[in-house]
């Protein structure tokens, strides 16, 4: 086929899911290196993409500006940047009405989205111009790439092409931590749901120090302080609080780190990006679908056996990934520093 010029993608957010897009922009550059890649992405996720070396515009936008009267104006000034850019193809990875809209909005020739049986809202599909199979993958990553079927190109092995930036933050957690190194902990979720227990996190903490002697730094955002604390006040003195962190302050944290240990969560996806070894705690969501893509990971999981799956409030008095005990995910933190020839000393 002929080559796209000018090609882009449209994923808003959130922030796992943006992560989960990066290896179809690095699929497109390695068919194309010449090509103009541009990126949709809703503000928040700029920093993000700004660190994704494949990636030439970023393009913010929200689409709740249409209807702020001191934001419209530049959300029309926005439509009409794409429109003159005149794009070859747009590729809608996120499969709502508000991205399929915007996807076609872009006057783009043609426009790639899922079919409808893979649609969050179905009436997205009208939006698009072709709708290719992603076929039987179950992972995310694995289905944004078989959408370049469209544009007749193989599915490749996902490739996060991030710039490993250098940070004040980190290179203060490095400092703390000894040359032996640190284990990242995040213990917060947008979902309370997705949320293990933070005395449980400060339990595999002191675990973890007692038998390895690495120490744990605790990530928090935006009103995570308080739980990120109570981590640190049951660790027995074997964790502490991460300086506040930007994007590319976890970019750089995770990429050093020995193994990380999260919920399903932005974090964890961003540090599976640039190679961290992750131990994931799943709940109400499908690690076969959004979880670590690297065989070596480890997943603990109640999915099967959850109650609320995909819901953001769960359905019983305790949630189900609660059921998830402090020592199988001791031993799993152990186990994946093993694989990764983690050795004491």
């Amino acid at each position: 086929m002929t080559a796209p010029e000018r090609i882009l993608i449209v994923r808003l957010g959130a922030l796992g899911d943006v992560v989960h897009g990066v290896p179809v922009a690095a699929t497109l550059r390695a068919a194309w290196p010449g090509a103009r890649i541009d990126w949709l992405v809703d503000p928040r996720y700029v920093p993000l993409l700004d660190l994704v070396e494949c990636v030439d515009v970023k393009v913010p936008v929200d689409p709740r500006d249409l209807l702020r009267r001191g934001r419209r104006a530049a959300f029309l000034r926005t439509l009409r940047t794409l429109w003159r850019t005149r794009y070859d193809v747009a590729i809608d990875l996120q499969g709502l009405v508000k991205s399929a809209v915007l996807a076609r909005l872009s006057g783009a020739r043609s426009v790639i989205g899922f079919p409808g049986d893979h649609l969050r809202e179905p009436l997205a599909r009208v939006c698009y111009s072709v709708t290719p199979q992603p076929g039987a993958a179950p992972h995310v990553v694995h289905q944004n790439l078989a959408l370049l079927r469209a544009l007749g190109l193989r599915e490749q092995h996902p490739r996060f092409p991030f710039k490993i930036p250098e940070t004040a933050a980190a290179n203060a957690v490095r400092r703390r931590a000894g040359l032996e190194g640190y284990v990242l902990i995040n213990p917060g979720a947008a979902w309370p749901n997705k949320r293990w227990p933070p005395d449980r996190f400060g339990a595999v903490a002191s675990a973890v120090h007692a038998q390895t002697g690495l120490p744990s730094i605790v990530l928090w955002g935006p009103g995570e302080e308080s739980l990120a604390e109570a981590v640190v006040a049951a660790s027995s003195g074997a964790a502490e609080l991460a300086p506040p962190t930007t994007v590319a302050d976890i970019v750089a944290l995770a990429h050093t780190a020995r193994v990380m240990l999260s919920g399903d969560t932005g974090p964890l996806h961003i540090a599976g990006a640039v190679g961290t070894p992750l131990v994931a705690l799943f709940g109400p969501t499908d690690a076969a679908r959004n979880g670590p893509w690297d065989p070596r990971d480890s997943v603990l999981s109640e999915h099967v056996r959850c109650e609320c799956r995909y819901a953001r409030q769960c359905a019983r008095a305790v949630p189900c990934i609660d059921d998830i005990t402090v020592t199988d995910v001791v031993h799993a933190v152990r186990t994946r520093l093993e694989r990764a020839g983690f050795t004491r000393g």
